[in-house]
């Protein structure tokens, strides 16, 4: 049960959620006053979103709230089945659609599709979205999901057809999924440069979805009220639409839960001894949906501590000054107990892993995930040179004190998480110092911010991620030498650590080429085996996304492929 004075608290944060605060206010020019009731929608999202285009950030709160109102060309459901959203239905080989040579893939579009301010969508909006993201100018996030093909071409209003530069398996990919979001033409073409970033419809996007952002602080609150050029805007339950950030995870829990001032709570990073009693209070359930994502440490293969020329720091100039060196790695991996956290922190909610890639189960290795051992990592540090040469409790080796910073987002998970690992790394000779930075900082995707995931000032840090599609071709490539993100790419790439192996590379390749379904598999398991033989990463949980839905709230549905949002035209409450 808990205290009366925790009650309080709750609501006292609650109150901090939904008030007006005295941030910025971006508004459209429709605006609509605050209403309760079966036709209001308030969706909380505690690591709050701060840009509204999906291609230009890495943060999965950013493409949640996007996710409503821009749209791919099709997604997939929980059962891995491809849906159409955009397109009229799915290319096969069957239909035409997919090229039996690999080499293309035609999609035919609904007809009379409109924008949400009345303009005419059409193939050549599909066209200009794939110019804009590989435009090196943009600096764009998603590109490299788009770097195998080769062009893409608007056979008419509603056909479009998408040629590859060789024949390709993964033609699933491109605009599918929230990374394969349509932006308008009409609205952005001014911005197909270095100047994307300025664009006002990064934050009130114009977009095909159910409904249309109104009101945007960001950082803060997202409303949307119903686009009333929707394919099926009669359909549309919710006259408004709120999205409100701010709090934490607990207060968010309690919010739909316990009070049931909220009807969902999505990234509820709350340990389960928190979560059962709220849930039993009989306003809402708590759903676990397990898909490929998983919280790893990924570890800095440049030094945070030395700047370049341009006081930059975390460039490829400078070589981390120990954790290049596999033995370091092996060490930490060893001495970290996943299903100590995975137990205690995690509950049904999570599971200890070593993988790299978990989902779909055709590219799960079958060898060993990981190793408990602290006894034996202290006897890789020791055959590697690292001991406490003036006894002050960390280990070192030619000057160099074995020393690290390691940093995550603000969740009291997390923060959990980091103090057992600490202790673990303490306990064989590592000295850590912990660093935690707000959500919306860490995956704000700003190039111009020094605290991101992408410009990684620590020595290490901890995330989720994983697949966002049932082909991991581009999840895999994250780990390739083209995709580092550094300056001269504006920091554009997804390789954050910096890693690069031409081994896995050619891996990658190979697999980027195969057509041969079980051959391209096993190349997908060599890489995953490759990132684990060689402690590239260290995985750490295999976490399920965690919300709290109120018992009025019907049609959710998730699915790991996209996001919760994704068939939000098909909710709706109970009165």
């Amino acid at each position: 049960m808990f205290h009366r004075r925790s009650l309080l608290l709750s609501m006292f944060s609650l109150s901090l959620l939904w008030g007006c605060g005295d941030r910025e206010v971006l508004r459209s020019g429709s605006t609509s006053g605050t209403t309760i009731g079966a036709d209001t929608l308030k969706l909380l999202s505690w690591q709050a979103p701060t840009i509204l285009n999906p291609h230009l950030t890495v943060g999965f709160k950013d493409w949640e709230a996007s996710r409503i109102t821009l749209e791919p060309l099709a997604t997939f459901d929980k059962a891995g089945q491809m849906v159409p959203v955009l397109a009229a239905d799915v290319p096969t080989l069957e239909n035409g659609g997919v090229a039996a040579d690999g080499r293309s893939v035609t999609w035919t579009l609904k007809p009379n599709l409109k924008w949400s301010d009345g303009q005419p969508f059409s193939a050549k909006d599909v066209v200009f979205t794939y110019e804009l993201i590989v435009n090196p100018e943009t600096g764009t996030t998603n590109a490299g999901v788009y770097e195998t093909v080769d062009r893409v071409e608007a056979i008419d209003d509603t056909t479009v057809k998408v040629y590859f530069k060789e024949p390709n398996p993964a033609w699933s990919l491109p605009f599918v999924g929230a990374a394969g979001s349509i932006l308008p033409a009409h609205i952005f073409a001014a911005y197909n440069g270095a100047n994307l970033r300025e664009a006002a419809a990064n934050l009130l996007p114009i977009g095909t979805g159910p409904y249309r952002v109104v009101e945007f602080k960001p950082g803060d609150v997202v409303v949307y009220e119903p686009n009333p050029y929707y394919r099926d805007a009669a359909t549309l339950a919710f006259k408004r639409i709120e999205i409100k950030g701010g709090g934490d995870a607990t207060s968010a829990a309690r919010a739909v839960l316990q009070t049931g001032d909220a009807d969902l709570a999505d990234n509820l990073q709350v340990e389960p001894q928190v979560l059962a009693p709220l849930e039993a209070e009989g306003r809402g359930r708590v759903l676990a949906s397990f898909g490929p994502l998983s919280e790893r440490l990924e570890f800095n293969y440049t030094d945070p501590n030395q700047v370049n020329g341009e006081g930059i720091a975390s460039t490829l100039e400078f070589p981390h000054p120990f954790l290049t060196a596999a033995p370091i790695r092996e060490a930490i991996s060893l001495a970290i107990d996943r299903e100590m956290i995975a137990t205690q922190l995690y509950g049904k909610a999570g599971q200890g892993t070593g993988l790299a890639l978990i989902e779909p189960e055709q590219y799960r290795s079958p060898n060993p995930e990981f190793t408990f051992d602290p006894d034996r990592a202290i006897a890789v540090l020791e055959a590697a040179g690292w001991t406490d040469s003036n006894g002050n409790g960390t280990r070192d080796k030619n000057g160099v004190e074995l020393q690290v910073v390691f940093q995550t987002s603000v969740t009291p998970v997390r923060q959990k998480t980091q103090e057992i690992i600490k202790q673990a790394l303490t306990a064989i000779g590592i000295g850590v110092e912990l660093r935690n930075v707000d959500a919306s900082v860490l995956f704000s995707g700003d190039p111009s911010n020094p605290d991101t995931l992408q410009r990684f000032p620590a020595d290490i840090q901890m995330y989720t991620t994983g697949n966002s599609n049932p082909d991991p071709a581009i999840y895999m490539k994250t780990f390739t030498c083209g995709e580092v993100s550094q300056p001269d790419t504006n920091w554009s790439g997804q390789n954050f650590s910096r890693f690069c192996d031409p081994a896995y590379d050619q891996l990658w390749e190979a697999a980027s080429r195969e057509l041969d379904p079980a051959k391209r598999a096993a190349l997908f398991i060599q890489m995953n085996d490759r990132l684990v033989d060689q402690f590239v990463m260290i995985p750490i949980v295999h976490r399920a996304d965690v919300f709290g839905i109120s018992d009025r709230l019907q049609g959710v549905d998730p699915t790991p492929w996209d996001r919760l949002t994704w068939n939000i035209a098909a909710w709706s409450k109970t009165p």
